[in-house]
């Protein structure tokens, strides 16, 4: 798990990666900034699209038929957006993500 970060330090990573973020884009797409070749790094999928990989992972099956990380939870989502709520694959390494991700908006909000 990411350690926890200070509001002094979490500002700074968020001013460095807003200033910074063409460098940033450009470092993940390998200096490419056309849709096609970001799709291909990044393919866009609705939540249909893998909605029966998710249901079988909630029926026991192994979670490396859709991550190649093991599903070690799964949430709800509040379902505001479509009405109703859909079923999240949640990974350890996720999980991380979310928890540094709030001690960033901490950082915002106490700024």
């Amino acid at each position: 798990m990411e350690p926890t970060i200070s509001i002094e330090s979490g500002w700074k990573i968020l001013e460095d990666m807003t200033i910074n973020a063409y460098q940033t884009q450009q470092q993940f797409l390998n200096g490419h900034s056309d849709k096609e070749h970001f799709k291909t790094k990044l393919p866009v999928v609705d939540y249909e699209d893998i909605k029966p990989y998710i249901e079988r992972i909630a029926n026991e099956e192994p979670s490396n038929i859709i991550l190649a990380e093991t599903v070690t939870a799964l949430t709800r989502s509040s379902g505001t957006s479509a009405g109703q709520p859909k079923l999240m694959p949640l990974t350890d390494s996720e999980l991380d993500r979310r928890t540094y991700g709030t001690c960033l908006i901490s950082s915002v909000i106490n700024k």
